[in-house]
């Protein structure tokens, strides 16, 4: 499967599909044979970078897609 990423709305950012996590320096976080991962966006988890459900209350984002401008040359 594809690796697909879901903003959700008030929430993390899900991955799924065939994942490589790996920190600044290139070091592969072990995901456990997981398919699928919540990233946080809000910055609250005790566990980032992973989701571990802060945000719930303190997090409001209205996830709906949009057209990012070409960028400049």
């Amino acid at each position: 499967m594809a690796t697909k990423l879901t903003v959700l709305s008030n929430g993390s950012l899900r991955v799924e599909g065939d994942i490589e996590l790996v920190d600044a320096q290139g070091n592969a976080y072990g995901l456990g044979g997981r398919e699928r991962i919540s990233i946080c966006r809000c910055g609250l988890s005790s566990n980032k970078p992973f989701c571990d459900g802060s945000h719930k209350g303190h997090f409001e984002h209205d996830a709906t897609a949009f057209d990012l401008p070409a960028p400049k040359v």
